[in-house]
């Protein structure tokens, strides 16, 4: 079992993991392989509802230098083939001619996925896919080719891996729908969803807008990619691996006829991937609500998790819910265990006490993800901020002490706290969340 470090394979999962909204440049990189005459197809619709001829968009050398420029930007792990980005880009003109050529002639065939493990919060690994860099072009320009078809499609109350929404937008209509009063939610959770995507009636569903027979034999055969784990290898029979680019687009497609059915019966979701809620007024609504979900679940051979699928009042304290991040309950939000836990595994790994480097420098490394927690979790209840704020300084603090060998004539460490008081840390600039949120809640 190969386990790595979330640093290193952090750009190449970007696609698979990114709760950021997407940037409209993102957008016109995404559609600019699109000509006029498609856009307009897209907007008055297409005989008889499917797409033909779009295998030559994927092929052609502007989409895959399209693709190869987004994946390079991305960064990321070499695949099973040991082709870094950087050993790619040395003969980019080559290797794309290769792959212009081989996707036209139908003769190219995915290679296998590299598996390693990210650490989790709690101490937990979880698995994750690194296609090569060739595997990871072909399918943005796939991802590029196809995405807008369905897009036109998605449904509002679906936020998660798409252009120009994020879970930010996900957040704040929950936080109104509550506000109008749909505090009974449902709080479901699928059990390994991208591992149990059933491939069949994937394929179906795309089958149902593109009439492409050599693109859908490609995706199918990306579907179809080994999975290698050290010594081991095998194809999967189900699901769409995570890390690869194309898996969040297929994933929103599998749910969309859920989203679908939902609106249809008249109830408030929000999605977000495979995390989602329904928010309603009663506990009758609710649970109708949940039968529905179960028996849509069933016939597409999903499963809810037992342990984390629930009903509950969250104006009640203790009835709460947890979503992207935070935990909504009685009226507040709060940042949820897992994700204070997340935080401080970060804290410590940039903190350990025999790390080399000034003080200065160690708080110039911390500084930017502990602006970035904040300006994701600036909504939760300003509680969590003082607290977070006084466990960063006590980690800086256990570095200075061990450096310098604070103790006194009877090996009982001084106190740190007078020694290097918070006026310390601040006039080396280290980043409070709890200040940040006070300024943020004086100009509100």
């Amino acid at each position: 079992m190969e386990q790595v470090q979330l640093s290193s394979v952090l750009e190449t999962t970007k696609q698979d993991r990114d709760i950021s909204t997407t940037c409209s440049s993102d957008k016109d990189m995404e559609t600019s392989i699109w000509t006029k005459s498609m856009l307009i197809a897209l907007d008055n619709g297409v005989k008889g509802g499917k797409w033909f001829s779009l295998i030559d968009k994927v092929y052609s050398l502007k989409t895959l230098n399209i693709a190869w420029q987004q994946v390079k930007s991305n960064k990321g792990s070499a695949g099973v083939d040991k082709q870094s980005i950087e050993k790619f880009g040395v003969n980019e003109e080559l290797y794309l001619q290769e792959l212009h050529q081989s996707v036209k002639e139908q003769r190219y065939n995915p290679q296998p996925v590299k598996r390693v493990y990210i650490p989790k919060a709690g101490g937990k690994k979880r698995p994750l896919g690194i296609p090569t860099v060739k595997d990871r072009i072909v399918q943005t320009a796939i991802k590029m080719a196809i995405e807008p078809i369905f897009e036109k499609e998605f449904l509002d109350m679906s936020y998660g891996f798409r252009p120009k929404r994020g879970c930010k937008d996900a957040l704040r209509v929950v936080d109104t729908l509550l506000k109008e009063g749909y505090t009974w939610v449902v709080d479901a959770d699928f059990q390994s969803y991208f591992d149990t995507i059933n491939q069949d009636i994937l394929m179906r569903q795309l089958e149902e807008r593109i009439s492409d027979q050599p693109l859908l034999d490609l995706i199918q055969r990306y579907l179809k990619q080994d999975i290698v784990d050290n010594l081991k290898q095998w194809t999967p029979t189900n699901g769409t691996p995570q890390g690869a680019v194309l898996s969040p687009l297929l994933a929103n497609i599998f749910l969309h006829p859920l989203d679908t059915m939902l609106k249809e019966s008249g109830y408030k979701a929000v999605r977000y991937a495979d995390d989602f809620v329904i928010l309603c007024k009663t506990q009758q609504e609710a649970n109708m609500a949940l039968e529905k979900v179960k028996e849509w679940v069933t016939n597409n051979d999903l499963q809810l998790h037992p342990n984390k699928t629930h009903i509950g009042n969250a104006s009640i304290k203790g009835q709460g819910f947890e979503f992207l991040g935070y935990r909504f309950e009685a009226g507040y939000r709060f940042v949820r265990d897992k994700s204070l836990m997340s935080f401080k595994d970060k804290v410590r790994s940039k903190t350990k006490r025999t790390r080399s480097g000034s003080i200065e420098s160690i708080i110039e490394e911390l500084n930017p993800s502990l602006r970035g927690w904040f300006n994701y979790f600036k909504q939760a209840h300003h509680s969590t901020f003082k607290r977070n704020d006084g466990f960063v300084r006590r980690r800086l603090r256990a570095i200075i002490l061990k450096r310098n060998k604070k103790k006194n004539c009877f090996g009982i460490t001084v106190n740190a706290h007078r020694l290097y008081p918070n006026s310390y840390f601040a006039n080396l600039n280290l980043f409070t969340s709890n200040e940040a949120w006070a300024i943020a809640y004086q100009s509100r």
